[in-house]
């Protein structure tokens, strides 16, 4: 069930003192509307309408898609330390209260970034399944390694013939398109798989480059 709440927000910047409407739970069986808005940035996003700023509620949000069979817990959360923390005591909680045994089969993931957020349902959406794509972002950044540690790397669109990247390099300033056929995902795929990587989820994971990584390196999520 979608659920939301009225709060009264004060502008960073002017003071101004606002309304938001504040989602803490999306269900797009229920908001299909609010999926598409939450999409186009739109959700939990504060916008002053004295001065124009525009500021993310750091409100966490669960998002749940039966039908791609998809939940995903947000908790807007920039350092390091205090995200291991909050995703050790989201499983804990889980593990405790026996919910996990309402999502047979689902991917489960745990996200503290926004555009993470948003990119995670894309990719679902698309019909890919984020391990995998997670691990042809790193290949696509490894080809010129020499500049990795200043480039970062979204999933962006799909066709019949190829998935669609977007590299960002924060030191040129500048985004580049890097497109790689839909035989590679489904090559990686396979390997993945073949290697011990499950396409569900047991607990909750964070899938991200640091995730990646590990598979590159030989480990897996096996029980």
């Amino acid at each position: 069930m979608s659920i939301s709440e009225k709060q009264t927000i004060k502008c960073p910047a002017c003071g101004e003192i606002s309304d938001l409407t504040v989602w803490q739970s999306i269900t797009v069986s229920d908001s299909p509307d609010i999926k598409a808005d939450l999409l186009k940035g739109k959700v939990n996003m504060f916008s002053c309408g004295a001065c124009g700023q525009k500021a993310l509620f750091p409100a966490p949000v669960l998002y749940t898609d039966d039908e791609k069979k998809l939940v995903i817990s947000f908790s807007p959360q920039s350092i390091k330390d205090e995200r291991v923390r909050i995703f050790e005591e989201i499983k804990k909680s889980s593990e405790k209260s026996e919910e996990l045994k309402n999502y047979p089969d689902y991917n489960l993931r745990f996200v503290t970034s926004y555009n993470e957020f948003l990119e995670k349902i894309l990719i679902f959406d698309n019909g890919f399944n984020d391990k995998v794509i997670e691990v042809i972002k790193l290949l696509v950044l490894a080809q010129d390694s020499t500049k990795m540690g200043q480039r970062t790397c979204i999933f962006g669109k799909s066709d019949e013939k190829e998935i669609e990247f977007l590299v960002q390099d924060t030191k040129e300033n500048q985004v580049y398109t890097s497109r790689v056929p839909l035989s590679t995902y489904e090559t990686i795929k396979k390997q993945l798989k073949e290697s011990g990587v499950k396409f569900k989820s047991f607990n909750w994971e964070m899938v991200d480059g640091d995730y990646a990584a590990s598979l590159l390196r030989g480990a897996n999520n096996t029980l």
